[in-house]
């Protein structure tokens, strides 16, 4: 039977982060040379992203690990906030990536150089395909935990794609324009950017909510209220708050019950409810439920 910190949505984070630094410190050298051989600054801006991917990548690995630490005195929710705090750190790599490659090409673009090589191009493909695996590897772990954060590395991942079949794009066009086509691989990099930080907003806005501990789907409202009014001597549900803490959710319930009970009969309730919700729902870290006279 495995452990509860191996069941935990976090321990899958970190595996699916660990094979994104591997894959990416593979393709960074690749890219790199390829673009250095093969003329090609689009290809070079691509392995720069690359290089933002494992840097992100740590990042996240860093603020999952640190989002598991247990409560303390100091943080008695949990350091939870760190995880989408890591998403926020790495939707401002994505942007300080873009800019520095959009600056970049727009210094190349009117500097003479060679035509891209052919042979960069298979690369390209082999690249595009790797990325797009682990994508859809990573975004799939993402959502079924919740996690902005490991949804923003899977985003990186994404754009990391983009720019190479940015590059591509502009290679081709470049091959097949010759000379005086040069500009188009730089073209196609400043393109590249621009996809870039439209990932970065998109991975931006939902951490910022979660941080202001913004509402989670209806869904969960909804079924946390059913799961509380199905609890014996449970007559309403008046008010559910549900705010996220990392991978967990902390729940504030107000229920009503006979206003002819006892304190220890509306406590006893009360406590029938919580161990019904936190252990119907595993995502439940904590109830705090208000007692109130239907």
């Amino acid at each position: 039977m495995m452990s509860d910190m191996e069941r935990h949505p976090s321990q899958r984070a970190i595996r699916t982060t660990q094979l994104g630094i591997i894959v990416s410190i593979v393709l960074v050298f690749v890219k790199a040379a390829a673009g250095h051989w093969g003329h090609s600054y689009a290809l070079i801006a691509d392995a720069t992203e690359t290089g933002a991917d494992i840097l992100s990548s740590a990042l996240l690995w860093i603020g999952l690990k640190y989002s598991l630490k247990p409560a303390d005195k100091g943080h008695p929710y949990g350091h939870g906030k760190a995880e989408p705090l890591a998403a926020i750190l790495i939707s401002l790599f994505l942007v300080a990536a873009a800019v520095w490659i959009g600056w970049n090409a727009l210094g190349f673009i009117n500097t003479p150089h060679e035509l891209p090589q052919k042979f960069t191009l298979w690369i390209l493909l082999v690249v595009i395909a790797i990325k797009e695996v682990l994508f859809r590897i990573v975004l799939r772990v993402g959502k079924n935990i919740d996690s902005q954060a490991v949804i923003a590395d899977a985003y990186h991942h994404r754009s990391d794609a983009i720019t190479s079949v940015a590059a591509f794009i502009g290679i081709i066009i470049a091959i097949a324009g010759g000379k005086g086509y040069e500009g188009a691989d730089d073209w196609a990099a400043l393109l590249a950017g621009c996809f870039i930080i439209y990932n970065a907003i998109r991975i931006l806005r939902p951490a910022l909510n979660e941080i202001m501990d913004s509402a989670p789907s209806p869904g969960i409202v909804e079924k946390i209220t059913r799961d509380a009014a199905c609890v014996p001597g449970v007559l309403d549900v008046e008010k559910c708050h549900v705010r996220k803490m990392g991978f967990d959710y902390f729940v504030d319930l107000h229920i009503l019950v006979n206003a002819q009970l006892t304190v220890a009969e509306g406590h006893k309730i009360a406590h029938d409810v919580k161990n019904k919700l936190i252990k119907d729902n595993i995502r439940i870290k904590d109830t705090l439920i208000h007692v109130e006279p239907y």
